[in-house]
C-alpha cells in the first residue's frame, strides 16, 4: 500500500535548484575537500537548540548529499517533532563530500524546519520552494505560491477582471466603504488591511450580514498580526489570517553535522 509523502508535492525541476546551490556555494576550488581527501566517514546529524522543533526539508537535505554520492539514513519522519538534542540522521560518504554538502544542507534544513515550527506567508527570493514546502509540512496554508496563483489588487483597483474565471480575485481595502464596493464588484477575497480590534470585527460582521445570501466572498485580515494578538482575530467573521511576521524574524532550528572518528 502506497503512502503519501510531502516530497511528492515538489515539481519535477526541484533537484536543479539543489545543483544551483552548489554552483553558488562552491564556484571555484574546494580547498577543504582537497585537504581531507576521500577517506570514507560517517557523520551524525543532530537537532539541537533549546526547544522542541519540527523536522522539515528531508528531500532537499537528501538530494544535497545524493548529488555528492553520499547516503542519508533518516531516524525521524518528515514533520515529526523532536526534543533536542536528537540524533536526526546519519550521512555516509567520502569525507570531502560530507564537508562539501555540509553548509548547504544545514542552512537549508535550519530554515525549512524553522518555518515548519512556526509559520509564514511571504517568501525569500530564490528560496520560495523550500519555504513553501516548510509551511506545508508545518500545517500552514502557504497563501499564493507565486504572482500567477491569484490576482491581488491594491487600493481601489477593484474594477479589474483581467484574470478570467480561473483565478481568484483578492482586493486589498482600507475602509468599510472600499470593502463594500469590492464585494459589490464581485471580489472573491477582501483583505481588510491594517484594520484592528473592534473596528475590524465590526466591519466584517456588518458586511457579512449585509451580503448574506447575495455574494460569496471571504474576509482576510492582514497587518500588525503577531502571536500575541492572533487569537483575537480568529473569529467566525474573519476567514483568513495572513502574516509575514514569522517569516521576517523566523528562528532557525540549530542543526549540526558531526563527522565520526573511528576508534
Amino acid at each position: 500500500m502506497s503512502t503519501n509523502s510531502y516530497e511528492h508535492l515538489l515539481p519535477p525541476s526541484w533537484k536543479a535548484q539543489v545543483t544551483a546551490w552548489f554552483a553558488e556555494d562552491t564556484p571555484s576550488f574546494d580547498y577543504g575537500g582537497y585537504v581531507v581527501g576521500e577517506v570514507h566517514r560517517e557523520a551524525f546529524l543532530f537537532g539541537k537548540g533549546k526547544q522542541a522543533a519540527v523536522l522539515a526539508g528531508r528531500p532537499f537535505f537528501t538530494e544535497v548529499f545524493a548529488q555528492l554520492g553520499c547516503e542519508v539514513e533518516w531516524h525521524l519522519q518528515e514533520g515529526e517533532t523532536f526534543e533536542p538534542v536528537k540524533h536526526v540522521a546519519t550521512v555516509r560518504g567520502k569525507a570531502r563530500h560530507l564537508l562539501l554538502g555540509e553548509r548547504i544542507a544545514l542552512n537549508m534544513l535550519a530554515r525549512c524546519s524553522g518555518i515548519a515550527t512556526n509559520f509564514i506567508r511571504s517568501q525569500s527570493p530564490g528560496f520560495r520552494l523550500v519555504e513553501k514546502y516548510g509551511m506545508i509540512v508545518g500545517g500552514i496554508d502557504p497563501h499564493r505560491h507565486d504572482l500567477s496563483s491569484m490576482i491581488m489588487l491594491k487600493d481601489n483597483h477593484i474594477w479589474s477582471s483581467v484574470g478570467g474565471f480561473s483565478l481568484l480575485l483578492d482586493v486589498e481595502v482600507g475602509s468599510e466603504a472600499e470593502a463594500d464596493e469590492a464585494i459589490e464588484a464581485g471580489a472573491d477575497i477582501i483583505m481588510l488591511d491594517n484594520m484592528e480590534g473592534e473596528h475590524l470585527l465590526s466591519v466584517a460582521r456588518k458586511l457579512k450580514e449585509k451580503w448574506a445570501g447575495k455574494r460569496k466572498f471571504l474576509f482576510e485580515t492582514s497587518g500588525n498580526i503577531t502571536e500575541a494578538n492572533l487569537q483575537e482575530r480568529a473569529v467566525n467573521d474573519i476567514d483568513i489570517l495572513s502574516t509575514s511576521v514569522v517569516h521576517q524574524s523566523v528562528q532557525h532550528i540549530d542543526f549540526s553535522l558531526k563527522i565520526q572518528i573511528p576508534n
